[in-house]
């Protein structure tokens, strides 16, 4: 039964041109038993032939609307001069002036109306009823003209229905195309975001494991001691590493690792003393105070702030020379975190902090920037009057709007 409606509903000419033969055989049967009766008007070839054009108009009303509907008008133009009075086949003019004003033109549902609310007029003056008084004929007009009127305003009902799904439609593919572009940008953020923090770990770690790995292999005959230290300093860093990247590949997989407790917390200010001390176990001399009095931060601002330190760090080790020193200071102010890192070696190439941060080979200073962005501080970066390279950053602890 539902291949069948399918089939109707792909082939709507075939079902119209069905009730077309059918409209065809009862008006054929009508004017055939009224012809020759006292009264009637018109000729039955005459009406045979209109009753076939008037079938031709329902069997292609939704082809062709406009068209069927002048040929309908014609015909009952010609029904008019030809003295062919009211038949069956007249119906087609109500299924023409329905299906205009439904699927047709503005200007062709117009002239339907106009049409349909004339038609019953003209053939009861051309057809009156002699034995009802003048009142009669009038009311008779009146109840003659109520069809035509009724299947326009359902045709005209029905455009407007079709109307409001269409642009029901629309603003669901419309959000549906919106949800998709906020979809792709969230990815795309997320993406970012990995990056920054891949960067981070990587930059930091691996530049620390080099330093150890250089080192050791420099003492390794002649202080055995220094060598083993340096490698249980490369072990550890590598292992936290690991961590660190477990936990931000994680957020790419499915929450069955999260279930199972793989990931580790986020870096916060407290693990700031301990990148300082590994820092210092790599060889690069770390002054690090903190002024003010701590208390617990936002999530956000306290893993900022360490990723600001640590990107710090590795570009002093990376551009600072060999004889660089660094100093941090870690500041709790009424309203903020002030983070201030700075170093005195040879400072950074100029296009890490004139070009927006972007050394060629990783995100450099446009992921701090990007940090402290999203958390609505302000970042500034730059050599010092003296020598070395200076960073100052301020977080602010409101929620940012």
């Amino acid at each position: 039964m539902q291949r069948l409606y399918d089939f109707l509903r792909r082939h709507p000419t075939w079902v119209d041109g069905f009730w077309a033969l059918i409209l065809l055989g009862l008006s054929g049967a009508s004017v055939s038993r009224i012809n020759g009766t006292p009264g009637h008007h018109g000729s039955v070839g005459a009406a045979l032939a209109l009753s076939f054009v008037l079938c031709v108009v329902v069997a292609l009303r939704r082809r062709e609307p406009e068209k069927m509907l002048v040929l309908a008008g014609a015909a009952g133009v010609a029904q008019l001069v030809l003295d062919v009075e009211t038949m069956v086949a007249n119906f087609a003019m109500l299924v023409i002036i329905y299906t205009v004003a439904a699927i047709g033109t503005r200007w062709a549902s117009r002239f339907a109306l106009a049409g349909g609310l004339c038609a019953a007029t003209l053939a009861q003056m051309h057809w009156p009823q002699h034995d009802a008084s003048a009142l009669g004929n009038v009311a008779i007009t009146v109840f003659q003209t109520v069809p035509f009127a009724l299947a326009w305003v359902l045709g005209d009902s029905m455009r407007t229905r079709r109307a409001y799904f269409a642009q029901l439609e629309e603003r669901a593919a419309r959000l549906e195309k919106e949800r998709e572009a906020q979809s792709k940008v969230a990815v795309a953020a997320e993406r970012a975001r990995i990056a920054r923090e891949l960067h981070d770990v990587v930059a930091h770690n691996v530049s620390v494991m080099v330093v150890q790995a250089d080192g050791a292999a420099y003492v390794l005959d002649a202080a055995p001691d220094q060598a083993r230290k340096a490698l249980e300093t490369i072990s550890s860093t590598g292992r936290q590493a690991l961590a660190e990247m477990r936990r931000l590949l994680g957020v790419l997989r499915t929450g069955e690792h999260q279930e199972s407790g793989e990931y580790v917390p986020q870096p916060d200010v407290d693990q700031i003393e301990d990148l300082v001390e590994q820092c210092r176990d790599s060889g690069l001399p770390v002054d690090f105070r903190i002024e003010g009095t701590p208390r617990p931060l936002p999530s956000g601002v306290e893993l900022t702030a360490y990723r600001i330190v640590q990107e710090a760090l590795t570009n002093t080790r990376k551009h600072g020379g060999p004889n660089a020193g660094a100093s941090v200071r870690l500041v709790y102010f009424d309203d903020g975190l002030g983070l201030l890192v700075e170093d005195d070696g040879q400072g950074a190439p100029h296009e890490l902090y004139e070009e927006g941060g972007a050394d060629g080979r990783g995100h450099g200073l446009i992921g701090m920037r990007e940090r402290v962005g999203m958390v609505g501080g302000t970042l500034d970066a730059g050599p010092r009057p003296g020598g070395g390279f200076r960073i100052s950053v301020l977080l602010p602890l409101k929620p940012v709007h």
